[in-house]
């Protein structure tokens, strides 16, 4: 089964090395991207240079349609054959919208049940916003996407980030 995995900057070289996924997504804001792990290809890895933010704020990379696009490409060119590993600088917000982004772009009309399995597997969870909405639009979600991460509401901070296991295909 197609997994995908989520986590942390401060975590992912460990995690890559245990875990072995042949294909990485970053997402971070002014933090240096990590080198891509031997045994991922670099075309396999996909960079997103952007901020965890909702709106758009000067000095700030807003996430938009075109990271959204090359992250829906991504998804669309991978195999699944093998893992994904996606982390940002924290294994909250950015990644699990990702990896979220992902799930619903292979289980579409079963964004619901991909945002409870984020919930229940990820209490921390607290996927961007602005990255959810326009997923929503680029999959032709209607509103599902939106609606789903609603209905999950807020993260439980207290425990912060861990890895999280994932699968692209629902059961």
């Amino acid at each position: 089964m197609p997994v995908l995995y989520v986590c942390s900057l401060a975590e992912v070289a460990r995690h890559a090395e245990a875990l072995r996924p042949a294909h990485m997504v970053s997402l971070l804001g002014e933090e240096a991207f990590p080198q891509t792990p031997q045994g991922i290809a670099v075309a396999q890895h996909l960079r997103l240079r952007v901020h965890d933010i909702a709106e758009p704020a000067e000095g700030y990379i807003a996430p938009g349609d075109e990271h959204i696009r090359e992250l829906i490409d991504f998804g669309r060119a991978w195999d699944r054959a093998s893992p994904v590993i996606v982390h940002c600088f924290a294994g909250i917000s950015r990644s699990t919208a990702a990896a979220l982004t992902l799930m619903a772009l292979h289980n579409p009309g079963r964004e619901a049940s991909a945002a409870r399995l984020l919930r229940e597997r990820a209490r921390h969870a607290q996927p961007n916003r602005r990255m959810i909405a326009i997923a929503d639009r680029l999959l032709g979600a209607d509103g599902r996407l939106v609606d789903a991460v609603a209905g999950i509401g807020p993260g439980d901070f207290v425990n912060g980030g861990h890895l999280v296991e994932l699968p692209a295909k629902l059961p």
